[in-house]
Order: C-alpha cells, then structure tokens, then sequence
C-alpha cells in the first residue's frame, strides 16, 4: 500500500462541511487498529444565508443513518413536511394555471398506458389522477400521523427547514457523538506535498492542520479545488439564466396559521418566486435575471408578492436580503486529493432543491467508493467526476424542461425557448416524447436525481399532450383505469385519517424538548 487514507479534513462548515462530517463519522470503524479520524475547519465569520431551504425524501434516509431522531430533528430546525412542489403561473400566467410535482410516484403502470388512461378523464389535473399526494397537499395535510415511527409516512416526503439551525444540530451532533474535531479558525494558506496533493492546510491559530483527503465545503469561494488546483469554473448560465435573488422571512401567525406541504414557485415576468412553509415563519424569495429585469423591479415584485400573500404584513418593514450567483459547476468535482462538495462543487439556480440531495448523493458516492489507499484515490476520482458529470447536466436538462414548455409571452420566457439555449439532449427527449412517455428506458443511470415520474409530472402538468400519431395501438388500458380507480379510493381514506401539518408539528411539542435543550 502506498499510503492509507485515514486521516480526513473538511473545510468549511455549513449543511455540506457537517453533514458530510457526520456521515464519515457516524459510518467510521472506532475499534479498527487505525481508525479514521474527522477534522472540520470552521471559519468563525462566515454567516448562514437562513432563507429556508428544501430537501429531497432522501434526507429521511440520511438523518436516520447519522442517529438523529425525527422529532429532535424537525423541533430544532423549525422544519416542517414538504410533499413536492406546486407550480404557479408557470404555464400561461392566469389564475387557474397551476400543477404539482409531488414525491409520491405515479401509480405502477406502464406510462403509455397510464398516460391514455388519464386522458379520458381531461378535466383532471395529472398529478391528482395518478397520485393521492395532490389531494393531501391540497387539503394542508401532513403525510403521517402521530404516532407512526421516526422517517415513517403514509406518503413520501421530505422536508423545509431552517439552514442555520440543521447545521448547528449537526455541529453538535458531530462534536457530541461521533467523535469529529472541530476547529475555529481562518484558512491562511493551503501547502503541497512534493506530488501535488494537499499536505495541510494552515490556519490562524491552530497551525498547519495535515490530511490525507481534503474535502472542499468552502463555499462559491471553492477555496482548495477552485483556488489553490485552480479547476476551472463550467458556466451553464447560457442553459439557466437567472442570476440573483432577493430573500426575506414572513412572519406568520404560529397558532392558526395553514404550513403549506409543498414549496410553492410562483412564475413573474422575469423569473420566479420561492415560498416555503416553517412552523414559525416563511421564507420567500425572488428569483430573476438580471439581463431581463432590474434590482428594484425584482424588489417591486417580491414585495407586491408578500401583499398579496401576507395581508397582515407590513411588506415595507421587512428586510430584502440580495444573493447573486451564476448557475454552474466546477470542470471536475475531485483533483489528487481533493473533493469539492456542496456549493464549493457548484451551484444551479434553487427551482426543485437540487442543493441538498447533491451533498447527500456525493457523500453515498465518496462512502461507497471510499479510497483506502492513497494509490487508488485516482481510480475512484475519475468514478466519481464521471457520475457526477452526468448528474448536474441531467439536473440542468430537468430544470430547464420547466421553462421550455411555458406558453407565457414575456421576453424572459420566450429567450427560455429559444433552440439555442435548449440541451441537445432535452431537445431528442421532448421529441421522442410526442410519441411515448417518459419512461426508465430515457435514462441511462442508475439512481437518477430525477427518475422519469419526476418528468412525466411536470410534462403532463404543464399541459404536454402526447401525439396520436404512434404506430402502434395502446395496451389493455382495463389495468391503468383500475389503479386510478384505487388512487381516487386512497386518496379519501388518507383525507379522513391525516392531521394538517400545524396539527401534526403541534403534537411533537409535548413529546420532545429540543436537542440542544437536552444537551447543553
């Protein structure tokens, strides 16, 4: 063996720097002869943006296997159940232009046949035809009941959550229970070993911290793969064009007031607008591009949002808090000994909440693919950037289907259609799919981000019909009408049975104290 890679250094804090600290952590050997050992540095003055984030059914799964129980976890991070996502104006911009892309899949069913089932009943929303999900989010009600087990539902969902406060309950987590060093302190300078890796990287107080892996959570700053191997930056804002945001928090009525169980995107002239449901507020924001619409239109825009929303609030007296950003990726994610993950890897604009489940599935690749010697970390780099190549340009493909199939007419939405801003690989797909629907056979990978049902929901909602012209006749649709027929049945039992999300968050409440509460 060359040299064993045992010793581990994460750079950055955040969601990314801690939730990959308590993967490695709580998945590490402590009675192997050299264990592991997990180093994060921390810079002290870095702020958390805090404006409400959403997170894929996969978050389940990974506060499960860190060891954080459910209640623990949506009680310290003012998180509440997401069950999709809601699509506003998105398509012509009336009033009554509106669809879902919940989490629950369709019912299993061939997809033409599904498709054919469904266009006999032509007044019927997708997503409400195919799933008892839309139903649930419409009524405000929670997936699960009191009572069901941790990272349990009757649906599937994720979550809404406050930033800041998951990783703070993940710093604790890390630093309590799983063994991870935590080091307050500024970067100053990355040294090399003779060969090009990482030797260590200095900081202000702490001195030269040694590694044998460098894991980048740093940020746009990208301060090791970006800055110090200097891996050129893949700008994909000819495909994604918005470039800034503005962001404030709600404050709603924490007794009475509906959680919403879906994000909802609202279309404007020049972009979109972000609204997510916590317990204690909400966090909206106004996505846009800068090259279509101004800072002050965009602010105009955001407050005449909250108004129409938030009545009772002063839209004036909250603070608007501006985010710029280029939608993109770094050319590789891992060089020699380095892996970039989060934000430090890349950034697409926030439409479905890709930011997270990315942190997530690069912490299932590393861990799966983990280089137990310094000789084959090569090997599994080129694994990994391959994989992940293929995943952000699939991701980039599935955001922009949202706006290729809008029919509204303002420049903005028009530029989106335009051929030359359009993925090749979208365009064979939306012609293929005038004749058959989305199915597994469209895509190559295993464990895509966003399987097939995740396009025949936001086709089909955004009012894509397919072509009669196929050559061959449908199948025997007696099967697909009976697993509607079962879908309208279970969507009334759930009704009877499931809390609204407020009533749900509520019964926690006696239940649990807040981690940090309990420890210190």
């Amino acid at each position: 063996m060359e040299r064993p890679v045992r010793n581990l250094v994460i750079v950055g804090g955040g969601t990314a720097g801690w939730l990959a600290a308590c993967r490695i952590g709580a998945r590490r050997r402590l009675d192997a002869a050299d264990p592991i050992s997990v180093t994060l540095i921390e810079a002290p003055d870095i702020p958390t943006i805090g404006v409400g984030e959403g997170t894929w059914p996969t978050m389940r799964k990974t506060l499960e296997q860190i060891g954080i129980d459910e209640a623990d976890f949506l009680l310290a991070c003012d998180a509440s159940l997401k069950q999709g996502s809601r699509f506003d104006g998105w398509v012509t911009g009336e009033p009554s232009d509106r669809y879902l892309h919940p989490f629950a899949p369709p019912a299993p069913v061939a997809p033409d046949d599904l498709i054919a089932a469904w266009l006999e009943q032509p007044d019927l929303p997708f997503a409400r035809a195919v799933s008892p999900q839309q139903h649930i989010c419409d009524l405000g009600l929670a997936p699960k009941q009191k009572g069901m087990p941790s990272y349990a539902g009757a649906l599937n969902y994720g979550y809404h959550l406050d930033a800041g406060k998951l990783a703070a309950l993940l710093a604790r987590h890390a630093t309590t229970r799983l063994g991870v060093r935590h080091i307050r302190d500024q970067v100053t300078r990355i040294t090399a070993t003779d060969n090009g890796d990482i030797a260590t990287v200095e900081t202000r107080s702490h001195g030269a911290i040694a590694g044998d892996l460098f894991i980048d959570c740093t940020g746009h700053a990208s301060l090791l793969l970006g800055g110090h191997f200097g891996i050129n930056f893949v700008d994909r804002s000819p495909v994604l064009f918005n470039d800034r945001a503005l962001a404030v928090q709600v404050p709603v009525d924490q007794q009475a007031s509906a959680i919403a169980s879906q994000t909802i995107s609202t279309a404007h002239a020049a972009g979109w607008i972000w609204d997510i449901g916590l317990p204690t507020r909400r966090g909206v924001g106004c996505v846009y591009a800068s090259s279509h619409l101004s800072d002050e239109q965009a602010a105009e825009t955001l407050a005449a949002y909250v108004a129409a929303t938030s009545p009772h609030v002063d839209a004036s007296a909250l603070g608007f808090r501006a985010l710029s950003f280029r939608s993109g990726h770094r050319e590789r994610f891992w060089h020699r000994n380095c892996l970039a993950i989060g934000l430090s890897a890349g950034f697409l604009e926030p439409l479905e909440a890709s930011a997270i489940v990315l942190i997530e599935l690069s912490l299932d690749a590393l861990l799966a693919g983990f280089p137990a010697d310094r000789a084959l970390m090569d090997i599994h780099a080129g694994r990994f950037n391959q994989l992940f190549r293929y995943r952000w340009d699939r991701i980039i493909d599935f955001l922009k289907l949202h706006y290729v199939l809008s029919q509204r007419p303002q420049p903005y939405w028009q530029d989106h259609r335009a051929e030359a801003s359009i993925p090749q690989g979208l365009r064979d797909l939306l012609q293929i799919w005038q004749y058959q629907a989305p199915s597994d056979r469209d895509f190559a990978a295993a464990g895509e981000i966003f399987p097939a049902a995740s396009y025949q929901y936001i086709l089909y909602g955004m009012g894509h019909s397919p072509s009669a012209n196929s050559p061959f006749q449908g199948g025997d649709l007696a099967e697909a009408r009976k697993a509607l027929e079962m879908v309208r049945q279970k969507a009334r039992v759930l009704a009877s049975g499931l809390p609204s999300n407020r009533a749900y968050l509520a019964s926690l409440q006696p239940a649990r104290q807040p981690l940090q509460e309990r420890t210190g």
